[in-house]
């Protein structure tokens, strides 16, 4: 599995109420939610986010509450990936549970600019900044966590695994 897109950056401290602000969180509809993905952080997000985007943030991104919306907006917005040096662990469960492949790479996190056009193998869990041509190693999923990002979540993985 692969991902390549451009990517948004943000700082610290993420927190699930700017990914999606609570004033929404009457919708469950995926595609609702993804019209205010980022819009308390970043007003032009869903303008300029296109499909297979990618985020890149620094600390405890997705901290707050346990929400499941924020990484189901962030998925439908068209985000293929999250990286950043740490997650909040809820965040963390819930990005896998609903398929939305995050890596944690501090390094990556701190060097790689807005704008940039990155690259990066889920399955090597190297990440490779195509703008600055540097190259970083994430923390590779396991492959029990692919195959619930290929499935698109873990509810269609146990689905499948039972039909």
């Amino acid at each position: 599995m692969k991902a390549d897109g451009k990517v948004f950056k943000y700082g610290d401290n993420v927190d699930t109420d700017v990914i999606i602000p609570a004033r929404y969180l009457n919708s469950s509809d995926p595609a609702e939610l993804a019209t205010h993905c980022m819009e308390d952080i970043d007003k032009e997000f869903v303008k300029k986010v296109n499909k297979g985007d990618i985020i890149v943030a620094n600390k405890n991104f997705g901290c707050g509450s346990s929400r499941e919306h924020a990484p189901i907006a962030i998925k439908a917005a068209g985000v293929s990936c999250v990286i950043a040096e740490t997650f909040a662990r809820i965040f963390y469960r819930n990005a896998i549970n609903i398929g939305l492949p995050i890596i944690e790479c501090p390094e990556a996190a701190k060097d790689i600019d807005a704008g940039d056009r990155v690259e990066i193998d889920f399955d090597s869990g190297m990440i490779y900044d195509r703008t600055k041509e540097t190259e970083y190693k994430g923390q590779a999923f396991p492959e029990f966590m692919q195959k619930i990002i290929k499935a698109e979540g873990l509810i269609n993985y146990i689905n499948n695994k039972n039909a």
